[in-house]
């Protein structure tokens, strides 16, 4: 008898989360074309898809109780794999998602995969965040992009009153939002990971940049 854990997979997925059989249909179409996509195309490291429904939907889907039920639109900068973008569109459809992202072929991955979920309110724009023009969101996410002090300059005018910003972060995550204080007046929380027990979700519901410190 194997003393090894079980395999987190779609099962455990499900029950964590309370995700119903239309999101889950979403989510292992997501899957089938991830698998396919990263044998040729590096979206995500090839090792870690042994612990994908964890490490990484399991990682994004856990923003989805942090979203308000009165947002209507989200923006995800960086968004590489659909990480976490595509997995909150998978689980809250209604909303109008825009994955930001700058690199042409993770672009076409993007479109190709929100296609292949039937999700029909996500737009895909090619760029990078900090040159976006005339696009605000109530909720912004952002996932493995660069620290927090660095994603903030990064939001420009991606922002608006009242947008919540929720930034995923490992064991740094204290430290990052120490670092970004010194740049930016922030006002936020940091919320245990569900998916990683030495990680953090920053949640920002204001921030306002004052200037290098001296």
């Amino acid at each position: 008898m194997s003393d090894a854990a079980p395999e987190f997979g779609p099962a455990a997925f499900a029950a964590e989360t309370g995700a119903d059989a239309a999101a889950m249909a979403r989510l292992a179409a997501y899957e089938a074309i991830l698998r396919q996509t990263n044998a040729h195309t590096n979206l995500v490291s090839p090792g870690s898809l042994a612990e994908l429904w964890r490490r990484h939907l399991l990682d994004s889907a856990q923003l989805v109780p942090l979203i308000p039920e009165t947002t209507r639109s989200l923006i995800d900068i960086g968004s590489g794999a659909g990480l976490p973008g595509l997995v909150i569109a998978a689980l809250r459809p209604a909303l109008q998602v825009t994955l930001i992202e700058s690199i042409e072929k993770k672009c076409a991955f993007l479109s190709a995969a929100a296609k292949a979920m039937g999700l029909t309110k996500v737009a895909v724009r090619r760029g990078r965040a900090e040159a976006v023009e005339g696009l605000t969101a109530d909720v912004i996410t952002a996932r493995a992009v660069a620290p927090i002090g660095t994603l903030l300059g990064y939001l420009g005018g991606l922002t608006r009153k009242g947008t919540l910003c929720l930034f995923p972060k490992g064991r740094t995550a204290g430290d990052e939002l120490t670092e970004a204080r010194r740049s930016w007046r922030i006002e936020a929380e940091l919320i245990p990971s569900r998916s990683d027990p030495s990680g953090s979700i920053v949640a920002i519901t204001s921030f306002a940049f004052k200037g290098r410190r001296a």
